[in-house]
């Protein structure tokens, strides 16, 4: 009743005479409560000095310790057109199996013929090399024979001027004898005419000595031109050494530039024929290429450029594989706050999404369905999500995680810290604290310092 009139029932009419009212109003239910509450203070009180283990918390997904083992996409180093499929989904390939076949866009590479046809002017190019090389060998003994020709036509002239110069000696001498000749001529005719004067000699012998006279004045004069023409056969014999050398200099030079010019053509043509080994190298690798194979062992999981006739770019991803052969591992994401707080070699707990787990963050002993691992990476930059993103690897002192479990996959982490009360860790959680900044054992640090 909500005793709303000023005439009070129950002060008139005594309820507990009846047997609902005596079930309802009794004292002894205050007693039970009053113990419940009691007990369950001493059970809260207890609670808050037991022993709560922090935590670092994170979320992330199941990936491989080895970047070569992730599930990775097949791409062409050249543009082409998907002309035929060799796998389908879901296919075990090995290393080197071939996945699919394209054939050529760029109309340069259209010529089926064109590693053999550049194979023949590599072999054109290469006579041409060794003609030129017979060329510069000919020249070479061209002008060895033209040095030695100089040489001895050389050794003619100065032969020649040497005999020159001993004749001009020889008229030079001839002449001084002949100038003494005249000397003694003169002195022979002049005595005569002094004898024919005085009467001691006849008029013939007079006639005789003037005409022995003008014969050595002849022979005087002949001497002299000897002498003359001699030395112009001196000067001539120079002129000629003069002339020997310019000749054979011009056609040495001649063929020296000859040779330079078949040794330039050389050079040229062994470039190009270095430039197409290098094309036909190349076109080479290019056909190898229009056979898209398997990098490793692997999955084909999904072709992404599907169908026959579809053309793509260079560098367009074809189809995704997973390695076969991969260790597992966990790529988790911590919140900048809690990155002082991970170190390598830190045990974490892992629970993995479609994996039934019972999970007391506080008690990890007494958490069901998680497994262990262990921090082996910790990034240096922040992620694009904000967080920074660590890489977990199994605990091998921990049961072994499960078989079934596949790249991609959910998991949720949990980073054990230090033990503290629970009262300590609520009164963390009510202002916001951090968890307690802390440095692992001696063994660990040491690990991370290597």
């Amino acid at each position: 009743m909500l005793n709303i009139s000023p005439n009070k029932l129950n002060k008139k009419v005594n309820l507990l005479q009846f047997s609902s009212a005596r079930q309802v109003f009794h004292t002894r239910h205050y007693k039970h409560f009053n113990r419940f509450l009691l007990i369950f203070a001493l059970i809260g009180l207890i609670t808050l000095f037991l022993p709560w283990t922090q935590n670092v918390s994170g979320t992330g997904y199941l990936t491989t310790l080895k970047p070569d083992q992730r599930p990775q996409t097949i791409q062409s180093p050249i543009p082409g057109r998907i002309e035929k499929w060799y796998v389908q989904e879901g296919d075990f390939v090995k290393k080197g199996d071939t996945i699919l076949f394209i054939s050529e866009t760029k109309n340069e590479y259209f010529d089926p013929n064109l590693v053999k046809r550049t194979g023949q002017q590599i072999v054109a190019k290469s006579n041409a090399v060794t003609s030129y090389e017979g060329k510069v060998k000919a020249l070479n003994n061209q002008i060895n024979a033209l040095i030695n020709e100089r040489k001895l036509k050389y050794q003619q002239a100065e032969n020649k001027l040497i005999q020159s110069k001993l004749k001009v000696q020889s008229d030079s001498i001839d002449l001084e004898a002949a100038k003494t000749n005249i000397s003694i001529a003169e002195r022979q005719y002049n005595r005569v005419v002094q004898l024919q004067k005085e009467g001691l000699k006849a008029v013939t012998d007079v006639e005789e000595k003037r005409l022995k006279l003008q014969e050595t004045q002849a022979k005087l004069i002949s001497q002299e031109n000897k002498l003359l023409a001699s030395k112009n056969e001196v000067i001539n014999a120079q002129v000629e050494i003069s002339r020997v050398n310019a000749a054979y200099t011009d056609k040495i030079s001649k063929a020296q530039s000859d040779m330079y010019t078949a040794q330039s053509n050389q050079f040229d043509s062994e470039a190009q024929v270095t430039k197409l080994e290098n094309e036909y190298t190349n076109y080479s690798m290019r056909n190898d290429m229009y056979y898209i194979r398997a990098p490793q062992n692997g999955y084909i999981n999904k072709a992404i450029k599907a169908g026959i006739g579809e053309t793509f770019k260079e560098g367009e991803r074809l189809v995704g594989i997973m390695p076969s052969d991969y260790d597992l591992a966990v790529e988790t994401f911590v919140e900048p706050i809690d990155l002082p707080l991970m170190h390598l070699g830190e045990e974490v707990r892992v629970q993995f999404d479609g994996w039934p787990a019972i999970v007391f963050s506080g008690w990890p002993n007494i958490s069901y369905g998680t497994y262990g691992g262990k921090v082996v990476a910790i990034e240096t930059f922040i992620s694009d999500n904000g967080k920074y993103r660590i890489l977990l690897a199994p605990d091998p002192s921990d049961h072994p995680w499960p078989q079934d479990l596949r790249v991609g996959s959910g998991a949720y982490t949990i980073a054990l810290l230090e033990d503290v009360p629970i009262w300590f860790e609520l009164w963390r959680q009510l202002n916001g604290f951090p968890p307690n900044y802390y440095q692992p054992d001696n063994s660990m640090a040491k690990k991370e310092n290597k």
